[in-house]
């Protein structure tokens, strides 16, 4: 094991290629076991996952890995990723861990750490656990080796949860919400927590099969949910990811919110309430439109780079409580450690209820900018934006967008593509630029 293990959310890839094969994940097991339970007394870890076909694989070789470090391991099934973390806090673990690569497609997997103050680990500790995995010749252990159970009722502990972030002197009675469960580890918790608060619950693909997981569906895809949410008559849309610390909005018109106008309704909210926020972090990504909204209600915007980790460290470097990435990772720090995406959906409902107002009119004044990204598969991400050509294409580009517009230009920190965001104030224009770049990208 030569590579960089860690990504931008943890270890990720494809499966039967390193590092996602069994003889890496043991390896990472026992680390990851030695590194977070150190002199623990009676070490304890919780392992979820999604819905996808491997998962069965990949939780087996961590837990023979956690075993042979002398961890005991708790086993839930599939869960949110945000479950993970609650459970890790709530039932004073030693760590949690999350099997899951998120919205990526089903032959692709993961493995998210969380410590055990339920957040996701910082980089000097993720750079000892792959250390650890790489430098360690054996996996003999000293004393007794861990064992294994299943936590049953895992699912309600959380649903409960979610439940409780919802004003208490408030139900969903009268609404109709549609949710769309990306076929993924949401599929038999999320429905429960809006019907039991009242609401009917139209539940949209909801029956994984280990591998119809983010197709058609969720947040990479959500038209056909945005679509049946307007059919159907129903107030909202929430539209998940595969592991549900993700989520869009679709309101009753079938107009789809992703996390920029989600960040900025709930800010507005707290404005309104009297609670102005002195400072909401985003990402590189975040709409222009958002930062300036936020400027009207007196509160700062910090840009932290991709990734709800980071978007965490800026929070809590600054001691704001909301932040969150246009791609629907939404934090709440007054509910949550990390990224919910029920518990978002939830907020923004609660919003709804308050005002009395459909989703499509509480935004009605939130106006993006323009924004156009391509995806680019290359051979060596770095090699092709350290090209002349590329280069040049981006001078070109950013001299021509300067002051009406901005362009991102990065790695994928979790595949092997090149991403291109380009903003501007004039669609075309925004389209134009992007394929450019992209052109330049793809004859490298």
């Amino acid at each position: 094991m030569t590579q960089r293990l860690f990504g931008t959310d943890g270890v990720r890839g494809r499966i039967g290629k390193p590092p996602m094969t069994p003889d890496v994940l043991v390896r990472l097991g026992f680390a990851a076991g030695q590194v977070l339970a150190g002199n623990t007394v009676a070490p304890q870890v919780l392992i979820s996952k999604d819905t996808r076909l491997s998962g069965y694989m990949v939780e087996s070789a961590l837990e023979a890995g956690f075993a042979a470090a002398g961890v005991d391991v708790l086993l839930s099934g599939p869960l949110p990723t945000s479950a993970v973390s609650y459970l890790t806090q709530t039932l004073r673990l030693s760590a949690g861990v999350v099997i899951s690569a998120s919205h990526n497609p089903y032959d692709d997997n993961g493995v998210k750490f969380f410590a055990a103050d339920g957040c996701k680990l910082p980089d000097e500790t993720e750079a000892g656990i792959e250390q650890a995995a790489m430098t360690t010749q054996s996996l003999s252990f000293v004393g007794e080796p861990g064992r294994a159970r299943r936590l049953d009722d895992a699912a309600g502990r959380y649903v409960e949860f979610c439940k409780r972030s919802f004003p208490s002197n408030m139900s969903l009675r009268g609404k109709r919400v549609l949710v769309d469960c990306a076929n993924g580890a949401a599929y038999h918790v999320a429905p429960p927590v809006f019907h039991e608060l009242g609401a009917e619950v139209i539940p949209f693909c909801d029956k994984p099969d280990g591998f119809n997981i983010n197709v058609n569906c969720g947040v990479m895809e959500p038209a056909a949910a945005a679509q049946k949410t307007a059919a159907c008559g129903a107030n909202v849309g929430v539209i998940l990811d595969g592991d549900a610390d993700r989520v869009f909005l679709a309101d009753e018109t079938g107009t789809i919110h992703n996390g920029d106008a989600l960040l900025y309704l709930i800010a507005q909210a707290e404005h309104q309430r009297g609670n102005t926020l002195q400072g909401v972090a985003g990402t590189i990504m975040s709409n222009l439109a958002l930062e300036q909204a936020l400027a009207t209600m007196g509160t700062d915007f910090y840009r932290a780079d991709v990734g709800d980790r980071r978007v965490l460290q800026a929070l809590v470097k600054n001691d704001w409580p909301l932040g969150g990435e246009t791609s629907g990772h939404i934090v709440l720090r007054w509910l949550h450690s990390t990224g919910d995406g029920i518990i978002a959906a939830l907020q923004v409902l609660a919003i709804m209820c308050e005002t009395g107002k459909p989703l499509s009119e509480l935004l009605a004044n939130f106006h993006p900018l323009p924004q156009c990204s391509r995806n680019v598969k290359v051979a060596d991400k770095r090699k092709a934006l350290e090209n002349n050509v590329v280069q040049q294409a981006l001078s070109e580009v950013e001299t021509r967008l300067r002051g009406h517009g901005r362009i991102v230009v990065r790695p994928s920190g979790t595949e092997e593509f090149v991403r291109i965001m380009v903003e501007a104030e004039n669609k075309t224009f925004a389209q134009a630029a992007a394929d450019e770049i992209y052109a330049a990208l793809t004859a490298v």
